[in-house]
């Protein structure tokens, strides 16, 4: 029946996005119709019942791990138990094709059609988890669990998402939190985002402590508190105790929206000076309340401003996606809870970040002191110094002496900065651990204020995340003395108009190091996204890829060599504004230890073959038929060539 119908599609679509639009009417756009039938069961052939004697059976006995001890266990061959007869475990059962293990407690019977049926006879031995002290094969089970479900909130996300920037290039990223905003695990998605997502949460918890209720979602993507620029939206659901109203996690998910308003389309105005050019800005939102999604407040928000969104229905969709992606995490946290119990899971909690924890000041106890100067293409410079004191195994990452806050959008916020820090301080941990706030406990990290790295209110910021974020990076493995330089940009590349908005970001050449080589045509660092399949793209957009290809011989020449850039080519179909934030069109891609650098990137616009060179930050005019091409970095290398 029609109610039936709708019933069990409200039910479907409260599972997937947590919430039920009651305002919206049903639309039925497809009809299946789905007819079951029974196929004739062969009829089997009862055996006469002759039990025989296990032992008289027995094939002979072998050594099985049971209940944590070796045992000796008897093994039978299949062909060779009678109906009727009976097997008790612990036993192995072996056939030509499988082997069939009868646990211990468990009994075997094998009826009259020659069937195996298994039935449970003794009582399952209860086993406590002990909460107090990491069990290493739990700790190993509960850091994979975390991180899974972080996964599949990704999944849910890619799943239900509207955009080409988030369902196919992934430009998103899910974590959970504890209930301080800590993060627990996250799936391994954008670097720049997880660690600086719990300056989200911190906020969001700040200004609503007492608050919240059961349904709320909130979102903000305010750089000021928590954000990284405005383009990135985060969505955050706290998960609550089923009986009580305490709030055990923190889910959240952020998505880089392709668009969010701003002076140009695609939110990355090259040459912007304040933060409100950038896009809308959004502090501690309520999304959803008590379950109910706020799309008419919502869409009021997005619309506002001096540069409001141009298509909020896109926004709109991608938001519902990152609620249903909150709700998968917080399905599979309660999934969690019923499972092992809440005592037990709050420990492991603790104890995944207490060996986060361990394993850095593992790390601290064989790393080298360093510096480094880092110069940026428009002449400012990051300058970092990592100090280590042994005694108290604890790091200190000092910034002072990097360039002031900058007065276009060369301006990382702090959380930006904390996130290179975290990223790279666990890729030099050698153990498969979850990326969590634990790896930044024996940090001690200094930023002074009004720098380009703690930019203040109204700073723009759109390229702080994207390229300050990259060159931090590099010039913390430069002190250390670990890698030479990658590309040290994402090529940020936008385009658009009134209907059509996309944002990407290009690969290009990784950094030698110290025993390999760069890697050709890689996102490096902190950008982790895939580029966007030609035909997905011809699609959606009025462009074609005219080449996508490995810039040969744009890697630093050493004893390990940097990784090629990249070369993309588009040609536009139809009139649109085209904005570039790229880097390295002016300095080189560092080489370390004697090796040479990588090549620079290169910007064109080339109109009725006509060739027009374009600036690392630069917009556009283009027409049908114009073309973009963009050569990007490559790696720096390391050592110099033919010594050991």
């Amino acid at each position: 029946s029609e109610e039936a119908m709708q019933l069990e599609f409200e039910t479907l679509h409260k599972q997937r996005f947590g919430f039920i639009d009651q305002q919206r009417q049903l639309l039925v756009e497809a009809l299946s119709v789905e007819a079951i039938g029974e196929t004739h069961h062969p009829g089997e052939k009862a055996l006469d019942i002759n039990p025989r004697d296990p032992e008289t059976t027995r094939a002979g006995q072998v050594d099985m791990y049971v209940e944590g001890a070796w045992a000796k266990v008897p093994m039978y061959q299949r062909e060779d138990i009678s109906p009727g007869q009976t097997l008790d475990g612990p036993a192995l059962v072996i056939e030509d094709n499988s082997t069939l293990v009868l646990e211990d407690g468990w009994q075997g019977l094998m009826n009259e059609y020659r069937h195996l049926v298994l039935t449970r006879v003794a009582q399952r031995k209860e086993k406590r988890l002990q909460a107090a002290h990491a069990d290493p094969v739990m700790l190993e089970v509960f850091n994979n669990l975390f991180m899974s479900i972080a996964e599949q909130m990704g999944a849910t996300l890619a799943n239900t998402a509207y955009s080409v920037n988030i369902k196919e290039r992934l430009d998103y990223s899910c974590a959970i939190f504890d209930p301080e905003g800590g993060l627990v695990a996250n799936a391994p998605h954008m670097p720049v985002h997880l660690g600086s997502m719990g300056e989200s949460i911190k906020q969001v918890i700040k200004n609503n402590a007492g608050k919240m209720r059961a349904g709320d979602v909130y979102m903000l993507n305010d750089p000021y508190h928590g954000g990284t620029h405005l383009p990135d939206v985060t969505v955050i659901t706290p998960v609550f105790h089923s009986r009580r109203k305490e709030i055990l996690f923190y889910v959240g998910s952020r998505g880089h929206h392709a668009a969010i308003g701003g002076r140009t389309p695609g939110s990355t105005p090259p040459n912007s000076t304040r933060v409100e050019e950038e896009g809308v800005l959004i502090n501690n939102f309520l999304l959803l309340e008590n379950g109910r999604f706020r799309e008419k407040e919502t869409r009021a928000l997005l619309a506002s401003g001096k540069y409001p969104c141009r298509q909020v229905d896109n926004n709109i969709a991608d938001l519902k996606a990152q609620v249903a992606a909150n709700q998968t995490g917080v399905e599979e946290v309660l999934k969690m809870l019923d499972h092992f119990g809440l005592e037990v899971v709050q420990a492991y909690m603790q104890h995944v970040q207490e060996n986060a924890e361990e394993s850095v000041r593992r790390v601290l106890d064989v790393l080298k002191p360093g510096r480094f100067d880092y110069p940026l293409d428009n002449g400012a410079f990051i300058r970092v110094a990592v100090s280590i004191d042994r005694d108290k195994r604890e790091a200190e990452i000092d910034f002072s002496g990097t360039s002031a806050q900058d007065a276009a959008n060369y301006n990382a916020p702090i959380a930006v900065c904390k996130a290179a820090i975290l990223y790279v301080f666990r890729t030099l941990v050698n153990d498969d651990i979850p990326l969590n706030e634990g790896c930044l406990k024996p940090l001690k990290i200094n930023i002074p204020p009004g720098t380009m790295l703690s930019p203040e209110y109204p700073a723009a910021v759109i390229a702080g995340n994207t390229e300050v974020s990259q060159c931090i990076c590099d010039a913390l493995y430069a002190a250390r003395g670990i890698l030479a330089s990658s590309q040290g940009t994402m090529n940020n590349f936008g385009y658009g108009n009134q209907r059509y908005q996309n944002y990407e970001t290009i690969c290009g050449g990784t950094g030698a190091g110290a025993d390999h080589d760069g890697t050709d045509a890689a996102h490096s660092h902190m950008t982790n996204t895939r580029m966007t399949d030609p035909e997905v793209l011809e699609a959606r957009f009025p462009v074609r890829v005219e080449e996508f290809s490995i810039r040969r011989g744009s890697g630093g020449e050493g004893r390990f060599s940097g990784g090629d850039g990249a070369r993309r080519v588009i040609r536009f179909l139809d009139e649109m504004t085209v904005t570039l934030l790229t880097s390295h069109r002016h300095t080189d891609p560092f080489g370390l230890f004697g090796a040479r650098a990588g090549a620079r990137g290169n910007n064109q616009l080339v109109i009725d073959g006509e060739i027009r060179q374009l600036d690392g930050n630069d917009e556009a005019e283009v027409k049908n038929g114009d073309m973009i091409v963009i050569e990007t970095p490559g790696g720096g290398g390391f050592g110099e060539a033919g010594k050991n």
